[in-house]
């Protein structure tokens, strides 16, 4: 960058932080994230670094800105503690609603929202409206009595005050998080680095440590403070505010922030104005909990599974930041499906250098309007390719190109089409090189026919040379069509003709993975294999057949009898080359049921962990969410591990305890 145009930047990023940080401090207004802020003034730092006598006096860089217990009693909690449902958005709210109205057969009687606070979930036992148990959330259903602990916690009464014109129950139960004010967190941070120890992560992890020490003397020491959200005793509330309002008279410390809503349109307004102000809140929070009101429309909604149908948390949005697209190119999938992806410079985000993010389609481009050269705010929740969410459109500087979505497959030069109904388009060439090869590779992949040392370079040898025209010709291969290929001595002839033989005895679900069937991945899959059996009766599924099953909608059913119908062919030249396929699906056993995910390194290979799961009748999921009922970390888990946290029905477990559950 010349000097000229560092100059040009510096203008331009000193006038849009400065935009940002008078709505911020100024109006109480944000328009973007705190992280995609620091973004920019990163970048501004940089280049005032690289050219030191373009540093202006008015850049926001210069602006300064009892006894100890032997262990811990196991306590049975009088209900089990359920979930909750995330929503990411606010359609998700209007998709809630709507299902629960449907199922009450009446509106919804308005809501009651409060934040979600980041802290440990702790039930707390009145008994003659004396303090007499305290346990800590556990799996829902036992947790550890942390009694002497968490009267050392100065907003929790030892004592209930009595309520006007009513008499307390002997025993009054009520829920709540132990959380630790961020003033008090920094505190302890700095003092665990004069000590020469790490600092913490977060408060949740200070508060949750401290609650479980044996000695109370610690946990005095953290200042901790207690915010209740639910009382489960009947105590003659007709709603969930009126719940609040007794808590506040018991004696206790109830949020300010809690609000009643009469409808979702109100709620949005809450959702966004906290998600604004959610930064200068004294205790972390990661989102709000939306709650129905009235509490015998609560009691006629119940629960499903291990969620309650009658409160969701909204998330906040994931963490942000800013960087640069350098370019935008498009790939083609297995499907014929064409991908836009962002070329970007590359930057950390949620703990990952990331220089690549997806555009999902057309559509989505013009949405953002997003432009070659543009500064884009990017966000990444989980472990998932980022998005793109915004473009910073004030700081072009007229050098940004168009992109122009192309009109012919950038493989094959075909025909690209838009089907009806759908967003992305699609290569119309069956045998587009690229669809070709991705379909190929998919084929052989370890999910697949898991065929050792036909890797990537030497598929597209294969159909360069024509020698693989079909997933079936994988099986016709010989000696002499491999000997004229590039690398390729005797031995290792040798090895891939073993390896594709050893391939034609597959499982049944590896079988259904290869196929390459749009909407069927490995867990589609394995459903899939465990309910048909044989490819005779999946041949011969029908659509309303297939959509009985669990996780199979219309759509994935309808892309399963259509492969079906148009790949005969291929199914008869594979079996014709001696595939035998076997079933060996466990549908019962010791994890019949259960869901499993893996973060961080184990002892034993991540298939070998699965293939542990999935014999033992367990089931595998792709991601962090409410039907997970074990995580399993191993060292230098990721994001999942602090995902899971957020969730109080999943259980968090070491290699270990997962070997444990086998036995």
């Amino acid at each position: 960058m010349s000097k000229n145009e560092a100059k040009k930047r510096i203008e331009k990023l000193i006038s849009e932080i400065n935009h940002h940080r008078y709505l911020y401090h100024v109006l109480d207004r944000q328009e973007i994230s705190d992280s995609a802020l620091d973004s920019l003034k990163h970048e501004l730092e940089d280049l005032e670094k690289q050219f030191p006598d373009l540093l202006r006096q008015d850049s926001p860089s210069q602006r300064v800105g009892g006894q100890a217990l032997d262990k811990f009693v196991k306590v049975k909690h009088s209900s089990r503690i359920l979930s909750l449902v995330d929503a990411f958005k606010f359609s998700d709210l209007s998709d809630w609603q709507e299902k629960n109205e449907k199922l009450l057969g009446q509106k919804i009687k308005g809501y009651y929202i409060e934040l979600k606070l980041d802290g440990l979930t702790v039930v707390l036992t009145y008994k003659n409206g004396v303090l007499w148990r305290a346990a800590t959330r556990g799996d829902g259903q036992i947790g550890e009595e942390v009694t002497n602990n968490i009267k050392t916690i100065e907003s929790i009464p030892l004592a209930l005050k009595s309520l006007a014109g009513s008499k307390i129950p002997e025993i009054v139960e009520l829920r709540g998080e132990v959380v630790m004010n961020k003033d008090v967190f920094n505190r302890i941070n700095k003092e665990q680095i004069k000590k020469g120890l790490s600092p913490f992560a977060n408060p949740r992890n200070v508060a949750a440590g401290s609650i479980r020490q044996l000695d109370p003397k610690i946990a005095a020491s953290r200042q901790l403070d207690y915010i209740p959200f639910e009382i489960i005793s009947d105590l003659g509330q007709k709603t969930h505010e009126e719940s609040h309002q007794l808590l506040s008279q018991l004696g206790f410390k109830v949020s300010p922030n809690n609000q009643y809503c009469r409808d979702l349109t109100e709620v949005e307004k809450y959702l966004k104005k906290w998600t604004e102000k959610r930064k200068s809140l004294p205790y972390w929070t990661d989102g709000s909990v939306v709650v129905v009101n009235d509490v015998s429309q609560e009691k006629a909604l119940g629960h499903i599974g291990k969620a309650e149908r009658w409160m969701i948390a909204y998330k906040f949005p994931a963490e942000q930041v800013t960087t640069k697209v350098l370019d935008i190119e498009v790939q083609v999938g297995r499907t014929g499906a064409l991908t836009p992806v962002a070329i970007l410079q590359p930057v950390a985000v949620a703990g990952t250098t990331v220089s690549r993010a997806t555009l999902h389609n057309q559509d989505e481009i013009e949405r953002l309007g997003v432009r070659i050269g543009d500064t884009v705010i990017i966000q990444k929740a989980g472990d998932i390719i980022p998005d793109i969410v915004a473009v910073l459109v004030k700081l072009r500087s007229g050098a940004e190109k168009k992109f122009n979505f192309p009109k012919k497959c950038p493989a094959c030069n075909s025909e690209v089409i838009k089907k009806a109904g759908e967003v992305a388009h699609y290569c119309t060439n069956k045998k587009c090189y690229a669809q070709n090869i991705e379909s190929m590779i998919h084929f052989v992949s370890k999910k697949g026919f898991n065929i050792d040392g036909l890797g990537d370079s030497i598929v597209a040898q294969l159909i360069d040379k024509g020698l693989v025209l079909s997933p079936a010709d994988i099986f016709s291969l010989k000696t002499g069509d491999l000997e004229p290929l590039e690398g390729f001595a005797d031995k290792k002839i040798a090895n891939l003709l073993a390896a594709i033989a050893q391939s034609k005895n597959i499982n049944f679900s590896n079988f259904i993975y290869a196929l390459g069937i749009r909407h069927v991945g490995e867990e589609t899959a394995i459903v899939l294999a465990r309910h048909f059996t044989s490819l005779v009766k999946l041949r011969l599924a029908t659509q309303e057949e297939l959509e009985n099953l669990m996780d199979i909608g219309p759509e994935v059913a309808k892309s399963i009898v259509a492969w079906f119908l148009e790949n005969k062919k291929l199914l008869d030249d594979l079996l014709a080359q001696g595939i035998k396929i076997n079933n060996n699906q466990e549908t019962s056993g010791k994890l019949a049921g259960k869901t499993f995910l893996f973060t961080g390194s184990i002892n034993i290979s991540r298939d070998q962990a699965k293939g542990m799961v999935r014999n033992a009748g367990g089931k595998m999921v792709s991601s962090v969410g409410p039907s997970l009922d074990y995580l399993v970390v191993g060292e230098d888990p990721g994001s999942k591990l602090i995902k899971a946290k957020e969730y109080k029905n999943i259980k968090i477990i070491d290699e270990e305890q997962f070997i444990k559950l086998l036995k």
